[in-house]
């Protein structure tokens, strides 16, 4: 396949940032249409979650044949969606393993997440982790975590195990200090083992246009009466998801480049490299790159939906943003006090809310596929 040189999907590459599409469906697997972009676009991996599992299956017809055979062997309705879902990102993994060998296993993965019923749940996250990876049997594979407090210890174990581990809906500055200790600490009980950890691969998922989403009506009220508070609020309009991925960025660093991991480090270990997830712009306001752009340094990935994807290989223009600006990014978060906003009790509000939103997308998959098989058993 002839590919364009000057697609700043491929040159983003250059600054050391590896994108990832935030997509997975049957369809685009079996057509191609993933493979080509893998070829043309430099991708590099998938994320997946179960809205985008609930979408590609309720709106297509792409696993009815898949679904059909499933009914009539007699399996319930956890074992289809287990099965569907396992085959998917077995399926991709293999289209990825290219990739996977080619960058020394820094890329190539495919992530498949935990029962989000399960994020408040340590024991049960660890066991059903344990099954996917078992299932899955790929070593280019990440497995989903959420990064509530009763995610953090079931990251630690998992990681001990040898499991990658994909940290997913992780808001906060002070709960990505824990993930990053988490991932370390189940690196050096793995070490103190006497196990290796040079292939052990985990990401930190940092969901990004949720937080504007959230911020922004608060402080657009602020931005009517005419007053100190007026002005600060304009300045950091639309800046604070950025401004917490600047200062995601420099925590990274300063834990990532410690003496504490380059023993670690030494003995084969990765970083646990941030990823930018939800990176769609919702405001119409906003550039339809914006949380692409802004946020492209070293040793990160971007995770993007298929529309921002094109979007970006259409107009963007990679250069290095993620270290301009940091001193400025560091007042933006401490001046939120002063307007009465606490980000902490924000960014617990949009983890809660996270849940939820996978809860419910997960929940109404079960009732198609419950649907679905009440259908094919009426007609045999």
């Amino acid at each position: 396949m002839k590919y364009n040189k000057n697609n700043p999907l491929l040159r983003i590459q250059k600054f050391g940032q590896s994108i990832w599409l935030d997509l997975i469906r049957r369809g685009m697997l079996d057509s191609g249409e993933l493979k080509g972009m893998i070829e043309r676009d430099g991708l590099q991996g998938v994320t997946s979650n179960p809205a985008i599992f609930e979408k590609s299956i309720d709106d297509s017809h792409d696993y009815d044949n898949a679904i059909r055979k499933l009914v009539r062997d007699g399996k319930s309705v956890e074992q289809i969606y287990s099965t569907l879902t396992v085959e998917d990102v077995q399926h991709a993994a293999d289209l990825f393993s290219t990739v996977y060998k080619q960058t020394d296993h820094l890329d190539g993965y495919v992530s498949l997440e935990v029962s989000p019923h399960l994020s408040h749940n340590t024991e049960g996250t660890i066991i059903e982790a344990r099954r996917l990876w078992g299932e899955l049997n790929r070593p280019n594979v990440l497995i989903k975590v959420p990064a509530t407090l009763e995610g953090l210890p079931a990251i630690q174990q998992l990681i001990s195990e040898g499991i990658n581990v994909n940290v997913t809906l992780l808001f906060g500055l002070p709960r990505y200090r824990q993930v990053a200790e988490a991932y370390i600490a189940g690196l050096e009980t793995r070490t103190a083992q006497g196990k290796p950890v040079k292939n052990i691969a985990s990401v930190a998922s940092f969901f990004l246009s949720r937080i504007d989403t959230l911020v922004d009506p608060l402080l657009e009220k602020l931005m009517e009466p005419a007053n100190k508070k007026t002005e600060i609020a304009k300045k950091v309009h639309g800046q604070i998801a950025i401004s917490s991925a600047k200062a995601a960025y420099q925590i990274y660093k300063e834990i990532f480049y410690s003496n504490r991991f380059k023993k670690l480090v030494d003995k084969g270990a990765r970083a646990q490299r941030l990823l930018w997830a939800s990176t769609s712009t919702k405001n119409p306001d906003y550039k339809d790159v914006k949380y692409i752009e802004q946020l492209i340094g070293a040793d990160t990935v971007n995770t993007v939906p298929l529309e921002t994807l094109d979007a970006y290989r259409d107009h963007g223009n990679p250069k290095p943003c993620l270290e301009q600006e940091v001193k400025e990014a560091f007042q933006m978060l401490e001046q939120l006090p002063e307007l009465g906003i606490s980000i902490g009790n924000l960014t617990q509000q949009l983890e809660d809310e996270g849940v939820k939103k996978f809860e419910e997308p997960f929940n109404k998959l079960m009732r198609t596929l419950t649907k679905k098989s009440s259908e094919e058993l009426k007609k045999e």
